[in-house]
């Protein structure tokens, strides 16, 4: 909208200028005597006072752009400061982003390591199992049974399956009833 306004003050500043060459030409035709016609010069006057009015209406026009015009590059200016703000936030954004990507990788390798070396001496089919729950419940392929809840879905265990579960053996592998998640058994598990 800038660029066209800035068009448009030009051409109406050419007009003013055509204008103003010609009521200046008429008027040196007039002072040197060069029409000495009556009629003609009545007319050459006419047309002066024609001239007149067209070069105060093109000025009025003119100071219409240049409002226009100023009001325009206002906002542009204005626009500009904000997209100027939206990119710095957005650089900072994303410069935050990466940071937090990379404490993100860095923690999952760290517990990546800690996963395998947990993983060292664990029976295959029990590892096979656990890696098929882990693909099927979002990741999750056992549960910490605390306070006699399965944190894996979050459900209470009731008293007769946290019996079983309290005379089996340590080293048995016990599944939740409800999201067949394993179960590990903890001190705090309520048993």
């Amino acid at each position: 909208m800038v660029d066209d306004l800035v068009v448009e003050q030009r051409k109406v500043d050419a007009d003013v200028e055509q204008v103003k060459a010609r009521r200046v030409r008429d008027r040196d035709r007039m002072d040197q005597g060069l029409i000495t016609n009556p009629k003609d010069l009545e007319r050459m006057q006419h047309e002066l006072q024609s001239l007149e009015r067209r070069i105060t209406s093109l000025e009025d026009d003119e100071l219409e752009v240049m409002a226009r015009l100023e009001d325009a590059q206002r906002n542009l200016d204005t626009l500009t400061a904000q997209v100027a703000e939206a990119d710095e936030r957005l650089a900072a954004l994303a410069t935050a982003r990466d940071e937090k990507l990379a404490e993100i990788d860095a923690a999952l390798t760290e517990v990546a390591a800690e996963r395998s070396t947990a993983a060292e001496g664990m029976p295959e089919d029990l590892m096979a199992l656990y890696e098929k729950l882990r693909a099927q419940k979002g990741g999750v392929g056992a549960a910490a049974l605390h306070q006699r809840r399965c944190t894996g879905c979050q459900l209470g265990i009731d008293a007769a399956e946290l019996g079983v579960i309290k005379k089996a053996p340590s080293d048995e592998v016990i599944r939740c009833e409800e999201c067949s998640r394993i179960l590990v058994r903890t001190s705090e598990s309520g048993l």
